[in-house]
């Protein structure tokens, strides 16, 4: 129904909601998706930074890179 576009600087970029769902939920229940959808790109972002991270120490755990 809704999805939320994020980048590694932990920017939203794009927000698409399905124009059929639309029509079957309120507004109240939109703004609940939106907010959702948006705290899931925001933690698949978090992931991907700590993923490439990972790839460039080696897995070591250096203070003050990690979020």
């Amino acid at each position: 129904m809704v999805t939320v576009e994020a980048n590694g600087k932990q920017e939203l970029t794009a927000v698409k909601i399905d124009p059929e769902s639309s029509t079957r939920t309120t507004f109240r229940c939109s703004r609940i998706l939106v907010l959702a959808a948006a705290n899931e790109a925001l933690r698949k972002s978090r992931e991907l930074v700590q993923q490439e991270l990972g790839k460039l120490t080696g897995g070591l755990k250096i203070p003050g890179l990690g979020m």
